[in-house]
């Protein structure tokens, strides 16, 4: 018997009923027979896969708003930073499940988290029934005594892992290169090697990244990276901005991944993605909509159309970045995680997928689907998703929603005076 079965909903252009057994597509097909232990009638929607935001930190939901309008460092180490310190992880625990809330209303059921207190943040993707892979962030401010917990705790916790749902993957999280010791940079690209993990790095993401890097190095960041044996086809780095021919013909090389993140990086005016010389090497680019506190929410259909729309202003060429590859960009981002049975509609893959109600004004008159949920669709768009055949989401409502924003709300009173107010 299927767990789930979806009767007559539109796929690629057709009418067909799509099963589910445990956590796969079982059967697509014209008419199913057969039963099923749940089944939703699918007559006036289109199924597809749901999105993966490839760089996030999650829990910062609760900052959101909390300091906006500043250049990236001020607003790090002046505003971020001493907030983050206030929160331990029955903070985060909470911060995560709004954030799980937010993607999952929004089409999002997998995402690449970079954030303090792992068990807090898987906690509360297992308990809202997403797929993660969290990275066990690392920040020692080339403090050895520092440097050496994080070590310590990084160990710890991956040997933790069995505890949690297959749902829930390992990554190493070093968090930048003026962030982390090189000692530091090199024994996570070690560990991430000895355990075939993948290394999620912010990467010149500012000016000053890229010049503090020359002062002290002599060399570009990604070229710095390149030369203590850092950068391989496991990596995936975030933003990725401020590249020179020889960075990118490297990131290529070694099969870098990359996570573009439009909108937090036009917000803080990092700059302009250099998107079509990546394509043009062959680098495979991902979307992620970074943290609440730079975006400020977790929206990756609104990410695929600034995506779009920033490419091709940047390019001064309309025909860059279509709303297929922005599609693409959206769906596939498992793929640079290493979980290739991600980000399809088709028998024998993952069943993640979302329906899309096509009476919605915002796809009318509907002449190509995709291309309205890139430039046109909004949250409202997204009728039910699901994940590990489980539904998350069902007429836009998800199971307990009113509770877990009643209790991000605590968090406004809670850091009063320690925002910044337009």
């Amino acid at each position: 018997m299927m767990d789930l079965l979806i009767r007559g909903v539109e796929l690629n252009g057709q009418r067909l009923d799509v099963g589910i057994t445990g956590s796969r597509f079982s059967e697509i097909a014209p008419q199913i027979s057969g039963a099923a232990k749940t089944v939703l009638d699918g007559s006036g929607m289109a199924i597809l896969p749901t999105f993966w935001n490839t760089h996030t930190h999650a829990a910062m939901t609760l900052l959101r708003s909390a300091a906006d309008d500043l250049e990236l460092h001020t607003w790090l180490q002046e505003y971020i930073w001493p907030l983050e310190g206030e929160l331990g992880e029955e903070d985060i625990y909470h911060g995560t499940r709004l954030a799980c809330l937010e993607m999952i209303k929004s089409g999002t059921t997998g995402f690449s988290d970079m954030y303090w207190y792992f068990p807090g943040v898987a906690r509360a993707v297992d308990s809202m029934g997403m797929r993660a892979v969290l990275s066990s962030v690392f920040i020692d401010f080339n403090d050895e005594k520092r440097a050496k917990k994080q070590r310590e705790e990084t160990v710890q916790l991956f040997a933790t892992m069995g505890q949690y749902s297959n749902r829930i993957h390992f990554s190493m999280g070093p968090h930048a290169i003026y962030t982390v010791s090189e000692e530091s940079l090199r024994w996570s690209a070690d560990f991430a090697k000895t355990h075939d993990l993948l290394l999620h790095i912010h990467l010149s993401e500012t000016q000053k990244e890229v010049d503090d890097c020359l002062a002290l190095h002599g060399m570009r960041p990604v070229c710095w990276l390149d030369s203590i044996g850092f950068l391989n086809e496991k990596v995936l780095v975030a933003h990725a901005i401020h590249l020179d021919e020889e960075e990118v013909d490297i990131l290529a090389k070694r099969g870098v991944k990359v996570a573009h993140c439009p909108v937090s990086n036009m917000k803080l005016a990092s700059g302009n993605f250099p998107y079509m010389r990546l394509k043009e090497r062959g680098v495979k680019i991902f979307l992620g909509t970074d943290g609440c506190a730079s975006n400020n929410n977790l929206d990756m259909l609104e990410e695929m159309k600034m995506a779009a729309l920033h490419a091709k202003l940047v390019h001064q060429d309309p025909t860059v970045l279509s709303a297929k590859e922005a599609f693409e960009m959206a769906t596939q981002g498992g793929h640079a995680m290493g979980l290739k049975d991600t980000g399809r509609i088709k028998v024998g893959a993952w069943a993640d997928g979302m329906l899309v109600d096509l009476s919605n004004h915002r796809l009318a008159p509907g002449h190509h689907l995709i291309t309205d949920l890139v430039y046109s669709a909004d949250r409202s768009c997204i009728d039910t998703v699901f994940c590990d055949g489980k539904i998350l989401m069902r007429h836009g409502r998800v199971e307990g929603e009113e509770e877990i924003v009643a209790e991000a709300r605590a968090y406004k009173k809670r850091f009063a005076g320690k925002t910044k107010s337009c």
